[in-house]
């Protein structure tokens, strides 16, 4: 009975390892691709900054979908935060950044009418979202997730 349970702890080290690898794996790709600041990193998630008015968050989830999520102080991002979606995007899916950036566009042009919106793409979903915060005045929130769908 205790070789089980060490073996089970052993196996639960192991796993919980190997998500913290591979986010921080992660997190050196998205780093790198975008030339983000990393502000914090746990296990399974991360922070940075890119600019006074954008940050990047990633949600790491292995050996599940991972996530990286774009977020601009106010109601019209410029041209640079969707190539910085688009780019860590890319790190996180390896769907082409243009790719991503194109959909970012449409979604975002979207929400900026319905607060928020969606576009499918094979193996992601982009969804944007347009709001005002009473501390922060309007923010602009785009994230881009894996899924099964790899088509």
């Amino acid at each position: 009975m205790r070789a089980l349970l060490l073996a089970l702890s052993l196996i639960g080290l192991t796993a919980g390892s190997a998500m913290a690898d591979e986010c921080g794996d992660l997190v050196e790709k998205v780093a790198s691709e975008t030339g983000a600041k990393v502000d914090q990193q746990r296990s399974d998630y991360a922070s940075f900054t890119s600019g006074e008015d954008m940050t990047l968050t990633l949600a790491c989830s292995a050996p599940n979908f991972s996530s990286v999520g774009a977020q601009f102080r106010g109601a019209s991002p410029p041209e640079r935060y969707y190539a910085l979606f688009g780019r860590a995007g890319h790190a996180v899916t390896g769907i082409d950044a243009t790719t991503i950036t194109e959909a970012a566009h449409r979604a975002q042009e979207t929400a900026t009418r319905m607060r928020h919106s969606n576009v499918d793409l094979g193996g992601a979903r982009v969804t944007c979202s347009a709001m005002v915060s009473p501390d922060k005045g309007p923010l602009t929130l785009c994230a881009v997730i894996e899924n099964s769908n790899r088509s």
